[in-house]
């Protein structure tokens, strides 16, 4: 990397942190720290306002930014669709910022820019999911529970498991929270917060939450806690093996069921490992596949079918 590149990189990097020390400069774009000194003297002549502190590092002065940078055709292209999906997924303030930013974007853009970034979108476009489409109040909710984390407020909330929405409104079922993030997963936004009544770290589907407040009450983040690191303690304990011919298999992997461990070839079509919380979670996936195959492993599995089925047939009764 040349100098200018070099310099234009360490930037940025002072942008999105708040300080960033010589030595850590100097090990990710591999050179010596007094290269790194010359670097930073340089963009200070420059009229760069930095901020030096022995023993922590470098940061800019609050509030500057650099001037607007060009950019590629695929680099819009990448912008504008990250706005899109912002607006698909969020609400509020955020998703009011999504339609400015590319509204901005695409007016700063020269005209022959513009126009083979528009052909872009319109042949690279994110067709919605409507089995993942998002519900208002659900995004509403996402947006009030963003807040409580950005401000560390802790939350109180109802909230019942699937199939149990009828008694919601029940007061065991009310939980106080400390919301440590909030996360999109397979189009489902998930609460990760230290339950309260649980005394551990749970996780909240967040269209299973009902009457969302947030509460005055402050909290403080475990030490080292980082959202991005955690992996939360996986608590499906059951297993089933099913075997499926090629075009069960096939739909299985299609619909990236969350219990789908792994597909094998075996004898006859194809083996099927699931791990889950409990074995009814898998009575409606294995349903939708009709008599394409068959249980091996457990017996319980083959019991619940069996009773599903024959309750099926009791309510098709003329």
């Amino acid at each position: 990397m040349n100098k200018t590149d070099r310099m234009l990189a360490i930037l940025l990097r002072l942008q999105r942190e708040r300080t960033v020390r010589a030595e850590d400069l100097a090990e990710t774009f591999e050179t010596s720290i007094r290269t790194i000194y010359r670097d930073m003297q340089a963009l200070s002549e420059a009229g760069v306002p930095l901020l030096g502190t022995p023993g922590t590092g470098y940061s800019l002065v609050e509030g500057y930014f650099l001037p607007p940078v060009m950019l590629t055709e695929d680099e819009a292209l990448a912008a504008l669709i990250g706005a899109d999906l912002t607006k698909r997924y969020f609400a509020g303030k955020v998703r009011r910022g999504a339609e400015t930013f590319g509204e901005k974007l695409e007016h700063i853009l020269p005209p022959n820019l513009r126009e083979e970034v528009r052909h872009l979108r319109e042949t690279a476009r994110l067709a919605p999911d409507r089995a993942a489409e998002q519900d208002e109040a659900e995004l509403e909710r996402a947006e009030l529970l963003r807040e409580a984390v950005m401000q560390k407020r802790k939350v109180e909330f109802a909230y019942a498991k699937a199939g149990e929405e009828d008694s919601i409104a029940a007061p065991e079922l009310r939980r106080t929270a400390d919301p440590y993030g909030i996360a999109l997963v397979r189009g489902v936004w998930m609460l990760i917060a230290y339950c309260d009544r649980r005394r551990e770290i749970r996780h909240f589907r967040v269209s299973r939450i009902a009457d969302l407040q947030l509460k005055p009450e402050r909290f403080l983040l475990p030490d080292g806690f980082r959202l991005s690191d955690y992996r939360g303690k996986d608590d499906r304990t059951l297993q089933a093996v099913i075997r499926a011919d090629r075009s069960a298999a096939e739909r299985v992997k299609e619909l990236r069921s969350y219990y789908l461990e792994r597909i094998e070839p075996a004898d006859e079509g194809y083996l099927l490992h699931f791990r889950m919380r409990q074995i009814k979670d898998l009575l409606p996936l294995l349903l939708g596949l009709g008599d394409t195959f068959d249980v091996v492993e457990p017996e319980e599995l083959r019991v619940l079918l069996r009773n599903e089925l024959q309750n099926m047939l009791r309510r098709c009764e003329p």
